[in-house]
């Protein structure tokens, strides 16, 4: 195999501040400034990980939650029957 290929894999905590959850993985993005911004978190275990800031994770996914939104189907039926009448 050809070496340095590859970008760096090492450990990176990703965080969902929406939920205040995070968990400590291990990705290529560890190494890249650009995913990490420069910042980093101390973990639990007294170590420095950079951290990737996410909008969504399984914590506050409505998938995961179990939680959906409730659309309104109804009224954009009538709306559209409204705005174009029944045929």
């Amino acid at each position: 195999m050809r070496k340095d290929i590859h970008p760096p894999y090492g450990p990176v905590v990703f965080r969902d501040k929406a939920a205040g959850f995070a968990f400590l993985t291990r990705s290529t993005a560890a190494g890249s400034e650009t995913a990490t911004g420069g910042r980093t978190i101390e973990w639990e275990d007294g170590r420095t990980y950079p951290v990737i800031d996410v909008e969504v994770s399984s914590a506050s996914h409505p998938f995961y939650t179990g939680t959906s939104r409730v659309l309104d189907t109804a009224g954009r039926v009538e709306r559209f029957e409204r705005r174009f009448g029944k045929r």
